[in-house]
């Protein structure tokens, strides 16, 4: 075998390699069930802004006061980026209420679908971290699009 030919089976073994992650990429149904919807209130423990979607871990207390700590899967890093948010709209140790969809294998595992900052006022449906974005009219300014509650 030539050295050519060597070089190019390594280069092409090297693209397939690295694309593995991608065809690791999962679709919502393959993991989460559509039919188990979830709405917890709890702290941030830690956010993981990694690819293909970033990671949201919340501690969630029960009515005697026992921590159970949640992992919900959000809308990847580019995506939200795009839509205005920033590592910095969510931090470790904020009060969030997240509607999402439980894990078909029952765990406190949950895709996000939207995450909620309290207001002055109490937990607001019109302030969702994650969430589409719309432009305001006339406005650079941008704010979050209203989402129906998860019933």
């Amino acid at each position: 075998m030539s050295l050519k030919f060597i070089a190019g089976l390594a280069a092409a073994c090297g693209l397939f390699l690295a694309a593995m992650p991608a065809w690791a990429h999962h679709s919502f149904a393959a993991e989460f069930d559509a039919a188990k919807p979830v709405k917890v209130s709890g702290v941030v423990a830690n956010i993981e802004w990694l690819n293909p979607h970033i990671w949201i871990y919340i501690d969630v207390k029960d009515e005697s006061g026992k921590a159970t700590r949640w992992s919900f899967e959000g809308g990847p890093p580019n995506a939200l980026y795009r839509q205005g948010w920033r590592r910095e709209s969510l931090k470790a140790g904020d009060t969030v209420t997240v509607d999402g969809f439980q894990a078909k294998d029952g765990t406190h595992t949950a895709n996000a679908r939207a995450v909620v900052l309290p207001t002055a006022e109490g937990y607001s449906p019109d302030r969702p971290v994650m969430a589409p974005l719309k432009r305001i009219r006339n406005s650079d300014r941008l704010a979050p699009a209203v989402l129906p509650p998860v019933k």
